[in-house]
């Protein structure tokens, strides 16, 4: 592997940059060290193509902010954000451990009571962010972080949102988690608290049968298909599904936004009822 310029690197004076964790389309993660309080963090340095765009960075910073607002268990804590020369960057609360894409592609589809247990603090994170008026907007495994010690958390807040805003979009943005995405943010880019709501519909499916229920030659294709069709019910894919959870599944990924959920506390209490009702 190449050597990455940024390890060892001092960003605003204050935050040390150390090993790689994580590459994606619009950013980096490091493991990093806050040298003035002298704990651990998360950084997530975005490309820098985004450093001379002033209406991301101007979202970025109104994104980072209403995310470092939020304090709850099942959601990532924002710190800080800035820019160091070519590179905006967020500072974040380090996860130690993996995502929950990493979790299904180990072990497939998960029993019912460990969907539970993954939801529910997903969808609390979520309540809390979606009561300050914050919506997610890519809800997927890859922003599901699960620690060591099991903690369950959402990361991510805003920042698609902060790069569709960006001058230098490319559909590759809202395509990247094309199999995630409600029909509202397909077919015109509208996003809801019920929007999140319908990815973690499809994301309850997927724990519960190991794969997404749209599949398709191009992410194009995918993101289109959900347009006219209905989620199949999880338990025509895999045995032994309670019919709790196809309801869950299709209640959560309606069509219609008004025919979902309203919210994530909204979800939160159906998953509670579901749970109660499985004992």
């Amino acid at each position: 592997m190449t050597h990455d310029p940024l390890e060892g690197a001092l960003l605003d004076r204050r935050y040390l940059v150390q090993t790689r964790i994580a590459t994606g389309g619009m950013s980096t993660v490091y493991r990093g060290l806050d040298t003035r309080l002298d704990r651990p963090v998360a950084l997530k340095v975005m490309d820098s193509r985004y450093a001379g765009d002033e209406q991301f960075l101007t979202r970025f910073r109104l994104e980072a902010r209403a995310a470092a607002r939020l304090s709850e268990p099942g959601l990532v804590a924002v710190y800080d954000q800035g820019t160091d020369g070519r590179h905006p960057f967020l500072v974040m609360e380090l996860v130690e451990g993996g995502t929950l894409r990493e979790l299904l592609t180990e072990r497939g589809p998960m029993p019912p009571h460990a969907v539970v247990a993954v939801l529910r603090p997903v969808l609390r994170g979520l309540a809390a962010a979606h009561r300050a008026g914050l919506v997610h907007r890519d809800v997927k495994p890859e922003n599901v972080l699960i620690s060591d010690e099991g903690d369950v958390k959402i990361a991510d807040f805003g920042l698609v949102r902060a790069v569709a805003q960006a001058g230098i979009t490319s559909t590759s943005v809202i395509l990247g988690t094309a199999a995630y995405l409600s029909p509202e943010q397909v077919g015109t880019g509208a996003a809801t608290p019920s929007s999140d709501v319908y990815s973690l519909g499809v994301l309850t499916y997927e724990l519960l049968t190991g794969a997404t229920p749209f599949g398709g030659d191009t992410a194009l294709a995918v993101a289109y298909m959900r347009m006219d069709q209905e989620v199949p019910a999880p338990s025509a894919a895999i045995d032994g599904v309670p019919p709790q959870f196809d309801e869950l599944v299709r209640r959560a990924t309606a069509r219609e936004p008004a025919d979902r959920y309203a919210d994530a506390a909204e979800m939160g209490a159906a998953v509670d009822a579901v749970a109660q009702q499985l004992g």
